[in-house]
Formats: structure tokens, sequence, C-alpha cells
């Protein structure tokens, strides 16, 4: 068993969230480019087909899954999944990376799963308290860059010695001398 079995219902409603967001959002299909989803952080659910063989293929997932804190549940047959994701062919797993109209949808999955589960939300509580944390220490350092330390170098002055004009006086000298 991989992934988070769930209902019918539940299966049944993660179909339509595929559905829904390969319309209006982004999915990744296959087990490479979901795996890639996971890594990157980017996938909101993952569905794993129950019929994968070798199971081995998927099931790094739900371990990956659980790590980011992204809900991984099991559907029924990789044809199925594979149609619900608009393929001609079955896929072993799809995930949802933008959820576009889905997004009402994926929230009640996601909820449902927790509650299947029994997970309170500890990876939630866990991330706004470290978001706590980091605003707090984010305060100071920002107080310190809207106060700009400015250090003037002194550079020594170059003395400018006024530039005598010898030439001019001693042309009127000589002029003066001529005249007399």
């Amino acid at each position: 068993m991989v992934g988070t079995d769930i209902p019918k219902e539940l299966v049944e409603e993660t179909y339509k969230a595929i559905e829904q967001a390969k319309v209006s959002g982004k999915i990744s299909k296959g087990c490479n480019e979901v795996t890639k989803s996971l890594e990157r952080g980017t996938a909101k659910v993952v569905a794993i087909a129950s019929d994968v063989n070798p199971p081995e293929i998927v099931m790094h997932l739900p371990a990956l899954a659980k790590e980011k804190g992204i809900t991984c549940v099991q559907v029924g047959g990789k044809e199925e999944l594979g149609a619900a994701s608009g393929l001609e062919v079955g896929t072993a797993c799809v995930s949802i990376t933008k959820d576009g109209d889905a997004k009402r949808t994926i929230a009640r999955i996601v909820e449902q799963v927790k509650q299947i589960t029994g997970e309170t939300g500890k990876k939630e509580e866990e991330k706004k308290e470290k978001a706590a944390e980091e605003k707090k220490e984010e305060k100071p350092k920002k107080a310190k860059k809207e106060k700009p330390v400015e250090k003037k170098e002194e550079k020594p002055k170059k003395e400018e010695k006024p530039v005598e004009k010898k030439e001019a006086p001693a042309e009127e000298e000589k002029s003066e001398e001529k005249t007399e």
C-alpha cells in the first residue's frame, strides 16, 4: 500500500480536482515529474494509482510527500488516473501543482485526509512558529537597513598653488622700456 487509502467518495473528489486543475491550473503526470514537483515543494496533492506494478516505482513518493508536508492519496487504477489527467494511457501518479479552479476541492481533500490519518496540522503549526520567529529576527535587521551608517573617508586635500603670471608682467616691463 502506498499513499493514504481513502473512501470512494474522496477518490471521486480527487479525480474531479485533477480534472479541474488540468483545465485551469497545472498538473504533473508520471513518476519522474511528480517526484520533481514534490522535491521542489510545488505539489499541492499527490494521487497514486493502487495497481502500480512493481510498487517500488512509487514507494518513495509517500515518504517524500510526508517529509514536505504534502497530502498523498491512493486512488483507483492507472487507467482511471490517466483518464482524469487527460491521457489516453494509464499513469502511475499525478500531482496538482497549480490548483486553479480546484482550490476548494483540494482544500476539502486535504482536510478530510488529515481527519482520516489523525494529523492535526502539526506541520502547519511548526511552520507558523518558524515564520513568527523569522519575523522577530527580521525586525532588527530592517531597522539597521533603514538607518544606513555613513562612513566618510577623509582624503588628504591637495594644496593648489596659485599660478603666478610672471610672463605677463615681464612683457609689460619690456614694452615700457621700449616706449621710454
